[in-house]
């Protein structure tokens, strides 16, 4: 077969953007995320879809949501050009899932699953540095010096979406919307659980395992 098409699920701070970069680099896949999509192909003429706006870029800069019909145009596009792939961040609604369903087929689904009590330690500890932008943790990740940048210096501080009540905001709009994807997936025949809590070398292992027995990946 070709190279795999994976699928990777979870709530924000589950680890997906480490573990897709972990299953790019092993298998030589592209790393599909919305966000890096929408940066790629935020000058497409969208001008035929009658939206509001001609072009993502558009958008972007008015700072409103980019509309459904876009980002799957747009991440269509990004896995039409990818051999092998795994998506992050998209479906987040089960509208998009269906939409998925008729872009490509899917040999993969990997759902990490972390305790909301997890998640909202892991995000509302992170602190971000105001100079370079580093990212740095009170409890898995702190620096050197409390509250300092280890690499500029400059002073490390909570962003407000990271505060415990927008991280509590973030993980009920996921319940709402895209947790009802998950289920629907679990019919899937390549739909794996994956216990999100372990050490990240162990999450990888179980990953790498299920990636290999679902897609038939050689060593």
């Amino acid at each position: 077969m070709g190279q795999p098409h994976i699928l990777i699920l979870g709530p924000p701070g589950a680890g997906k953007g480490t573990q897709s970069g972990n299953i790019a680099e092993e298998y030589g896949i592209e790393h599909v995320t919305t966000g890096d999509a929408l940066r790629g192909n935020k000058d497409m003429d969208i001008s035929d879809m009658d939206t509001e706006y001609d072009t993502p870029r558009a958008y972007m800069e008015a700072g409103d949501l980019v509309p459904d019909a876009v980002v799957n145009a747009i991440v269509e596009e990004a896995l039409s050009a990818a051999d092998g792939f795994v998506l992050d961040g998209y479906p987040r609604n089960l509208e998009q899932a269906e939409e998925l369903s008729g872009m490509t087929d899917i040999d993969v689904v990997l759902s990490l699953e972390v305790s909301r009590e997890e998640l909202v330690d892991r995000l509302s500890g992170r602190r971000v540095c105001d100079g370079c932008g580093a990212n740095f943790h009170v409890e898995f990740d702190q620096p050197a010096e409390e509250g300092i940048c280890d690499g500029c210096g400059g002073e490390l501080e909570q962003r407000e979406d990271d505060r415990p009540e927008a991280v509590e905001n973030r993980l009920d709009v996921f319940d709402e919307n895209t947790t009802p994807v998950i289920e629907q997936y679990q019919d899937h025949e390549g739909f794996v659980a994956i216990d999100g809590e372990q050490p990240p070398a162990e999450v990888w292992g179980a990953i790498d395992s299920a990636v290999r027995e679902r897609a038939n990946v050689s060593e």
